[in-house]
């Protein structure tokens, strides 16, 4: 089955601040308070501000929103294809959404940080027909080091992120979001465990309301995969 496409893609869910920086471009564009996708697929309530450092970097598929503060967030939207259709029909929702975040989001975290895990994971039927909420812990892979908050020890600091996946309109969707305060309050950071899912619960949540979906036609059911 022809996978390899969505693995370029899902690496620009951990760009580095350094990429964003120098972006001055975007394959999307802004309206007002809008960012909306190449695809015209949805548009989104741009989630930073100018004022604040606020900057947009995406590619075709995945915008990625940061700020000078304590925003890191990204969206990633794919159009299924005959062989993620299906999957998605043979498999179901559930464990169609926790193969494609264990084939693909959480493999290109290993990939990037090694030890990198799945810290809990919670299917939310009532969302969508069917999301999957993830929070991971990645050891070295902050994108906020480059803020003057963040306090450098000789230990390696290990970020959490969550992460929503859901499938609307032929087209699988992935939110993710680091959490600030674990990288930027260092010291003085007392948060547990419950805690800090809730926040990444919330502000996912907040991120996705933000969004407005362009309906399109559902694809036709696959009754067999594609032929390699």
């Amino acid at each position: 089955m022809r996978l390899s496409h969505l693995a370029v893609p899902l690496a620009a869910l951990a760009l580095s601040t350094a990429s964003l920086s120098a972006q001055t471009r975007i394959v999307g564009r802004v309206d007002g308070s809008q960012y909306i996708s190449p695809t015209g697929a949805y548009r989104i309530t741009i989630p930073v501000l100018p004022e604040l450092g606020g900057r947009i970097v995406d590619t075709p598929e995945v915008v990625t929103f940061e700020d000078d503060f304590n925003v890191h967030a990204s969206l990633a939207c794919f159009k299924m294809d005959a062989t993620q259709r299906w999957e998605h029909e043979t498999r179901g929702r559930r464990d169609y959404l926790i193969w494609f975040f264990t084939n693909f989001v959480q493999r290109d975290f290993q990939a990037r940080f090694p030890e990198s895990r799945v810290e809990s994971a919670k299917f939310i039927p009532g969302m969508e027909d069917g999301t999957l909420l993830t929070c991971n812990l990645l050891p070295d892979g902050t994108m906020f080091a480059n803020r003057p908050s963040f306090s450098a020890t000789g230990e390696v600091f290990v970020a959490k992120r969550g992460n929503v996946l859901f499938v609307r309109d032929g087209h699988v969707y992935v939110l993710s979001m680091e959490l600030a305060e674990r990288a930027l309050e260092r010291r003085t950071y007392s948060k547990t465990t419950e805690e800090e899912d809730e926040l990444l619960r919330r502000r996912l949540l907040e991120l996705y309301g933000r969004i407005t979906f362009t309906s399109t036609p559902a694809p036709a059911p696959v009754s067999a995969p594609p032929a390699p």
